[in-house]
């Protein structure tokens, strides 16, 4: 590529105002969400949620900490094919990327502090002395607390520029690539063992999701779902700026991202038949229909962009890669909440708080992505396009 190419291709700042409806609306849930946790925080779960002994996890650690981690590997995903794959075309996708994996992680570490009991113990994370190596959900947090550090210094070069510090940027670059291993190991450390949770549950998982393969299922479609968000991220950006669509990149990107779909379909069907699961998903039940919605949503991408004539079509691209997030988050949803039975006397539909804290969360991400790809070089320079 030029020099002139590269140039043009240089991440820069989209301008223009803060303040527009997107953002009132946002900073409108946003206090909603902080009045929410008010109440949370000093009058306890009971007072906001229907969590209880039977379901002590709700939307705050399946839709915020499980799902949103999920949502948030487009990072670690693009990051891989450009410097673990020497992929380099694809570098102009990683800042974007990682930015939007920055604020669903940092946002998903904070959701779990929202359903902690004892919140004002949640530093015991930090402490030696509290640790439980033996513990799944141990290396859960410790993977993502140091994935989201990892994250903000692979980030920080976007301020730097903004602040005219290319010397302390230059001085980063010499560890970037210490940087992009952690940035790589560690989320697929955490994806997989959010998986592992499941197989510690045992007999309480229905059988359509209780495999020990759910670790490899998990990891798969987190990689799958970070391409997806990619694409939705692109083509939503693009559209809202007025800039022209990357179809230049999308198209071998959803190629690699249909990669690893196969191979996910492949491990999922070869395990139900193996396990001899795969007629429950015939019965009459809530379990076979949900089912049943997932894989649609991971196999009705293959039809649409199966061919290279479609996958040039950003319609067809944005619409695969809305289906592949609803089809990894049904994954995640049916096996901890849907698929997840603790026994007679004990049922658990999220209360109205507890959906507006959500809503809450997925608004910041809104918000915070608005604010700094105006403000920030985030997105390659491009002449707008009406």
């Amino acid at each position: 590529m030029s020099n002139q190419s590269q140039a043009s291709h240089a991440p820069a700042p989209l301008g223009g105002s803060l303040v527009t409806p997107t953002t009132l609306i946002c900073a409108v849930l946003i206090a909603v969400m902080v009045a929410v946790l008010g109440v949370r925080f000093f009058m306890g779960l009971g007072a906001v949620t229907n969590l209880n002994d039977g379901y002590p996890w709700g939307v705050w650690v399946v839709v915020d900490v499980i799902i949103g981690s999920a949502f948030a590997c487009g990072g670690f995903s693009v990051a891989m094919l450009v410097y673990i794959f020497n992929r380099g075309e694809y570098h102009p996708l990683v800042r974007p990327a990682l930015l939007a994996s920055l604020f669903g992680y940092t946002l998903a570490g904070a959701g779990v502090i929202f359903d902690l009991g004892r919140w004002w113990n949640f530093w015991h994370i930090f402490s030696p002395s509290y640790w439980n190596p033996n513990s799944v959900m141990f290396e859960v947090a410790v993977c993502i607390s140091l994935y989201i550090i990892v994250m903000w210094m692979e980030f920080s070069p976007a301020f730097l520029e903004q602040f005219g510090r290319y010397d302390v940027k230059k001085k980063l670059n010499k560890v970037l690539f210490f940087l992009v291993a952690l940035g790589t190991v560690l989320p697929m450390m955490h994806q997989s063992s959010l998986g592992t949770l499941l197989v510690v549950m045992g007999i309480q998982i229905h059988p359509l999701w209780a495999t020990p393969l759910e670790p490899l299922l998990y990891l798969l479609t987190a990689v799958t779902m970070g391409y997806a968000v990619v694409l939705f991220e692109s083509c939503v950006a693009s559209t809202v700026s007025r800039r022209k669509i990357e179809t230049r990149l999308l198209t071998p990107l959803s190629k690699v991202m249909l990669g690893f779909l196969v191979a996910y379909l492949l491990a999922r069907i070869a395990d139900l038949v193996v396990r001899g699961a795969l007629p429950l998903a015939f019965g009459a039940s809530l379990e076979a229909l949900m089912f049943w919605i997932e894989t649609a949503c991971f196999i009705a991408p293959l039809v649409l962009i199966g061919s290279e004539a479609n996958r040039r079509d950003p319609a067809k691209l944005f619409l695969s890669g809305i289906l592949l997030l609803l089809g990894g988050a049904l994954l995640r949803l049916n096996g901890f909440l849907i698929g997840y039975e603790t026994g007679d006397g004990f049922r658990y539909f999220p209360a109205l708080p507890e959906l507006l804290v959500t809503v809450g969360m997925f608004a910041i991400e809104v918000l915070g992505y608005i604010v700094i790809t105006r403000r920030f070089p985030v997105l390659p320079r491009q002449a707008t396009t009406h």
